[in-house]
C-alpha cells in the first residue's frame, strides 16, 4: 500500500464501522439490518461513503462514480406509484421481472429532470464529455440495487431478493462493467438488472447473469 492511498483507507475503513454501528442501533430505518446486508451489497456504499437506502429514501448517485448526489425521499405517490407498478408482476416470476424493469423506467423518469439525466446517453463514460447529465454504471448498479432494496423493504416482491451486484470483464477481451442482480426464491437462478447499456426511459436489460458475463 502506498502511504498516500492510506488515509484514504482509513477514512473508509472508519466510516464503514460507523455506518454498521449507526445500522446496527437503527434497524427500523434500514431495509434490512446490518447482518442482512451481504459485504457485496454494502460495498456499494462504503465504497462512496454514503448510507445504504432507508424505507424512506435513497441517496441518488449519478455523475460517474457518485461524484454527484441527490437525495430521493419518497413520498406517498411516490409509493402508491410503485406499489401499482409491482402489483402487475403478481403472477409469476416472469411478470414480477417484467414489473422491475417498469419501476426502473419510473425511476428514470422521477429523477431525470431533477438531475438532468433526462439528456443522458446510453453507455456512458468518461468518452461522453458529459458526466453531469450521466450515470456510469457504477451509479446504474448503486441506484438500481438501492431501489429494489426499498421495493424489497417494502414487501413489493413476491419471487425475488435482491442479490450482490455481479462484475465483468476480468480479461483484456471483455470490458468491465458491473450490474444490479434480483436472486429468484424457487430456483435461485440469478437475474441482472442493467440500465446502463439503455438511454432515457428505456427498459434495463434483464437476463440471467450466466448469460450477462458472456455479454461485451
Amino acid at each position: 500500500m502506498k502511504d498516500a492511498d492510506q488515509p484514504i483507507r482509513m477514512k473508509l475503513a472508519g466510516f464503514a464501522g460507523a455506518l454498521a454501528v449507526l445500522m446496527l442501533s437503527l434497524p427500523s430505518a434500514m431495509p434490512a439490518r446490518a447482518a442482512e446486508l451481504s459485504s457485496g451489497i454494502m460495498q456499494l456504499y462504503t465504497s462512496v461513503s454514503i448510507y445504504p437506502p432507508s424505507a424512506t429514501g435513497m441517496t441518488v448517485c449519478y455523475g460517474f462514480v457518485c461524484r454527484r448526489r441527490e437525495m430521493l425521499d419518497f413520498s406517498a405517490a411516490d409509493r402508491a406509484a410503485l406499489a401499482k407498478i409491482m402489483a402487475a408482476g403478481r403472477a409469476n416470476a416472469a411478470a414480477e421481472r417484467a414489473a422491475v424493469q417498469k419501476a426502473v423506467i419510473w425511476f428514470d423518469r422521477r429523477m431525470g429532470p431533477i438531475l438532468g439525466t433526462d439528456k443522458r446517453v446510453a453507455k456512458a463514460d468518461f468518452r461522453a464529455n458529459d458526466d453531469k447529465h450521466n450515470y456510469d454504471c457504477w451509479d446504474t448498479t448503486r441506484n438500481t440495487t438501492s431501489l429494489m432494496l426499498v421495493m424489497q423493504a417494502w414487501n413489493l416482491f413476491r419471487f425475488h431478493d435482491v442479490g450482490d451486484p455481479h462484475y465483468r470483464g476480468f480479461s483484456l477481451a471483455q470490458t468491465p462493467h458491473n450490474t444490479a442482480v434480483l436472486v429468484e426464491r424457487a430456483t435461485k437462478v440469478e437475474w441482472a438488472v442493467d440500465l446502463w447499456p439503455r438511454g432515457y426511459l428505456q427498459p434495463p436489460d434483464v437476463m440471467t447473469v450466466a448469460k450477462w458475463v458472456t455479454e461485451d
